[in-house]
């Protein structure tokens, strides 16, 4: 019997499975598991950048919001002159763009559709100035995509510089007094620009 009882133990320890047996599946479940929750987590987030709306009409700090604006002047594009300090009594809107840059050219619509408002009104007027751009490019982009603003030349960076434009598009807001009231970074649009407007009105007529 003792040769018996020593032959089931020897089976029985034979068809048991060993314990790194038992680990090594759970353990490839559970890498597989996470690996499959972390993919479907960063392809969440890529549909989520990839739908979301383009930023528009942000607004930004600086040192000139409240502070007269600095000179703008300059030959425009069309070989003709401006001259911020002209238009006192008028909003004078401020945009730094350049051709090829993306925001800039999905919001001259926008702002193709403010100039043509207010330049029937005469409350506002809008002047482009180019950043780091060859004219002659600037030049098509307008006869291609339409826009009868002035767009000041600022081959130099002097313009740019002066009111502190690290990249485009940029929008400055600039009252009838000449003070800077708002700054916009990024894309803007006509509602956005509008809303800015009479929101500095309402600062305005705060006692």
């Amino acid at each position: 019997m003792a040769d018996v009882d020593e032959v089931e133990e020897v089976d029985a320890a034979d068809e048991a499975p060993d314990a790194d047996d038992v680990e090594l599946p759970t353990r490839r479940h559970t890498a597989l598991a996470i690996s499959l929750v972390v993919g479907l987590v960063a392809a969440a987030f890529v549909v989520v950048l990839a739908t979301r709306d383009p930023a528009t009409d942000r607004q930004g700090t600086s040192p000139l919001i409240g502070k007269p604006a600095k000179p703008l002047a300059g030959e425009t594009l069309d070989g003709g002159s401006f001259d911020v300090g002209d238009h006192r009594g008028q909003w004078v809107v401020v945009n730094f763009f350049a051709t090829w840059c993306l925001p800039c050219r999905e919001e001259h619509p926008q702002l193709e559709a403010f100039n043509n408002e207010h330049s029937q009104t005469g409350d506002a007027v809008l002047v482009s100035v180019l950043y780091e751009n060859d004219p002659d490019v600037a030049r098509e982009f307008f006869d291609r995509n339409g826009g009868g603003w002035p767009v000041v030349l600022d081959g130099q960076g002097l313009i740019a510089t002066a009111y502190g434009v690290p990249q485009v598009p940029e929008t400055y807001v600039i009252d009838p007094q000449g003070v800077v009231r708002d700054k916009l970074i990024g894309g803007v649009t006509k509602a956005g620009i509008e809303e800015s407007i009479r929101e500095a009105e309402r600062e305005a007529q705060q006692p």
